[in-house]
């Protein structure tokens, strides 16, 4: 499949496998592509598979998740310094 496609399948595979709006989908997609994650997906074709997209866009969804957790904890810490006197 092209690169576009490739792009096309992971945005539908989180939309019916996160249960996430399409506008949340392409937003993750676009991030990651921003951070350089698909570059080699468009250098090399074999990267490209309907398997591959479903481990990519579980990669991206978890990484996503990961990171929204790291910023509740950092949010949580601040709260408790001032909560400390």
């Amino acid at each position: 499949m092209t690169y576009e496609e490739f792009l096309d399948e992971v945005t539908t595979l989180l939309t019916e496998l996160y249960e996430l709006t399409d506008e949340a989908a392409i937003k993750l997609v676009v991030d990651a592509q921003a951070n350089d994650y698909f570059v080699t997906h468009d250098d090399k074709e074999e990267l490209r598979t309907f398997a591959q997209a479903k481990l990519d866009a579980a990669a991206i969804y978890q990484a996503k998740q990961n990171k929204n957790e790291t910023q509740r904890k950092q949010q949580q810490r601040q709260v408790q310094k001032k909560k400390v006197p």
